[in-house]
C-alpha cells in the first residue's frame, strides 16, 4: 500500500500546542520537544500504514470512522484520533487517553476538563 497524506486539523495543532506548553513548563525544552518528536513519528508510521490504529466504536455519529494510535514509551497516555478520508489521513485531536474521549473529542481544544 502506498503511503497517504496526513493533514493535521487545527483542533490537534492546538492539543499539541498545549501539551508541548505543559511539557515545557514542568519538564522543560527537551521533553517537549521529544514529545513533538514521538507525535510525528507515529504520524509517519501511520501515514505508511494507516490500518495500525484502533477502529474507536463511539455513540456520537460525529465520531464515526475514528481510529486512535497511541504514543509511544514515556508518552503512550497520549492518543493521536485520526480518520481515513480517501487517499490522505486527517488527524482531528490528540489527547490524554484518561480523559472522558467521546466528550473531549467534541469539545474545543483547552475546554475545561
Amino acid at each position: 500500500m502506498a503511503a497517504v497524506r496526513c493533514e493535521v486539523s487545527e483542533d490537534a495543532r492546538l492539543d499539541l500546542s498545549l501539551q508541548y506548553s505543559w511539557y515545557f513548563q514542568k519538564a522543560g525544552v527537551d521533553i517537549a520537544e521529544r514529545y513533538l518528536a514521538a507525535f510525528r513519528g507515529v504520524l509517519d508510521l501511520l501515514g505508511s500504514q494507516p490500518g495500525l490504529g484502533v477502529q474507536r466504536r463511539f455513540r456520537n455519529p460525529r465520531l464515526k470512522g475514528i481510529r486512535s494510535f497511541q504514543l509511544p514509551a514515556s508518552f503512550r497516555v497520549h492518543l493521536i484520533f485520526y480518520r481515513e478520508e480517501g487517499e490522505r489521513l486527517v488527524v482531528f485531536r490528540v489527547l490524554h487517553g484518561m480523559k472522558d474521549l467521546p466528550r473531549r473529542l467534541t469539545q474545543p481544544p483547552g475546554a475545561a476538563d
